[in-house]
């Protein structure tokens, strides 16, 4: 486990994630308190690779569940393999026959059968989604329950008893307890809102999109092979777009996507031809696309008229 909040930035740095100290501080208390951490803001800030991250930094093994409606405990716990059960029963159908040899009576036979249940009924028939491997891994892992506000309420309300008490009931085997207790994050979109239940039992946590020099800061981690400039632009880029009302905001995976598709390209600085080419990367809807190109233009006034070169080229989008 970590041993300070300073321990958590420096294991998750050396795994390419700058944490912030509040990121840090819910992540230390989360590991110490063993709780959950439910993990909210918009799309592409980075909610599930903090997961990812997590389990690099302690040696862990991440046990992902993706959520959608109509996700139920079936999918997300476990399936009763049937079929095999069934192949098994067969083999074994001359060896029951030896169990009822000398049984007097129909009692008798069923009480011998009964005493065979384990045969029938075991682990050996059940087939471990993620959450029951989580629970049933003979070491610690970290669980990440991806994108929760997608799976119906009632599904958030079987998860109760899996972060309250970490056991989970399986009606062929009774209730499996917690080997190890898992690391769990939790992600949301807040596509809805998440019952008072749910918040109760983790602790919470909000990532919203980063200012400038944290952005800057993560694309020149996460792609060092960027040109300075390059960099700078692309980050200014983004963090205008942002304030705009689109459909998709341009996230922090956005921004990395651009960066790399424009380095491949050998680019070391934007030009106005070059961003509507590439526009697409980080805006994904085309009435987005449209509001985008006209906040550029306006973008590029902007800086312009801050660096006094109003007359320069219409090409130059940053120079």
């Amino acid at each position: 486990m970590f041993s300070s909040i300073e321990d958590v930035i420096e294991r998750f740095a050396g795994n390419n994630y700058i944490a912030s100290r509040r990121i840090a501080t819910v992540i230390y208390l989360a590991s110490a308190l063993k709780k959950p951490v439910l993990v909210e803001g918009p799309a592409g800030v980075g909610k599930t690779d903090l997961a990812k991250v997590l389990a690099a930094s302690l040696g862990l093994d991440l046990i992902r569940l993706q959520c959608y409606e109509g996700l139920d405990e079936g999918k997300a716990l476990y399936e009763w393999e049937y079929a095999k059960q069934l192949l098994y029963t067969q083999i074994l159908k001359d060896k029951i026959g030896e169990v009822l040899v000398g049984a007097k009576g129909m009692a008798e036979a069923v009480d011998r059968i009964a005493k065979e249940d384990e045969v029938f009924f075991s682990e050996r028939f059940v087939l471990p989604r993620p959450l029951l491997k989580a629970i049933s891994s003979d070491k610690q892992s970290v669980l990440l329950i991806d994108e929760i506000d997608k799976a119906d309420a009632e599904f958030e309300a079987f998860l109760l008893e899996l972060l309250s008490d970490f056991q989970v009931t399986v009606p062929e085997l009774g209730t499996l307890k917690a080997k190890h207790l898992p690391l769990v994050i939790l992600t949301s979109n807040n596509a809805r809102e998440m019952s008072d239940a749910l918040k109760r039992r983790c602790l919470h946590l909000y990532i919203d999109f980063p200012d400038r020099a944290q952005e800057l800061a993560i694309v020149k981690l996460k792609v060092p092979e960027a040109a300075e400039k390059l960099a700078q632009e692309v980050v200014g880029v983004v963090q205008s777009l942002r304030k705009l009302d689109l459909k998709k905001t341009p996230g922090i995976s956005e921004t990395l996507d651009w960066v790399k598709a424009l380095t491949i390209l050998n680019v070391q600085s934007l030009d106005q031809e070059l961003v509507n080419e590439t526009l697409d990367t980080i805006v994904k809807y085309e009435g987005d696309v449209r509001k985008a190109q006209e906040e550029l233009k306006d973008y590029v006034r902007r800086v312009r008229a801050r660096r006094g070169t109003e007359a320069g080229s219409d090409k130059d989008l940053l120079n």
